[in-house]
């Protein structure tokens, strides 16, 4: 893998099952050999400069069945299995919401029960 002079590669987590785009996230190397060891995704929290599991505050965690890496080595696919909702804000995925602010998305939680 290329982690570049950031030190982070993007990864996007897209569900087994239906193919699904669930969230872009950014992940270091620990974080990558966390995913590896664990079978749960690790990523790294850029906003609390902090390894994250995901799901360890919200149990809403993702069962890593494969990672794949793009032809130039600088960006991860996380194929999972996710557990409750993807999105912070209690959608099943991040993109849950058109370019022109449509709410296209599923809401599977609510936030305020969770964190």
């Amino acid at each position: 893998m290329d982690f570049g002079e950031s030190g982070l590669v993007p990864a996007v987590a897209q569900d087994a099952e239906t193919g699904e785009v669930l969230m872009l996230a950014y992940v270091s190397p620990e974080a990558l050999e966390r995913t590896r060891e664990t079978g749960e995704a690790h990523y790294y929290s850029r906003s609390r400069d902090e390894l994250w599991h995901k799901g360890a505050s919200s149990g809403h965690t993702q069962t890593v069945e494969e990672v794949r890496v793009d032809c130039d080595a600088d960006a991860l696919l996380y194929v999972v299995e996710q557990a409750g909702g993807a999105c912070h804000t209690g959608h099943r995925s991040c993109f849950h919401r058109t370019v022109d602010g449509e709410h296209v998305g599923e809401r599977v939680f609510d936030p305020d029960e969770v964190y």
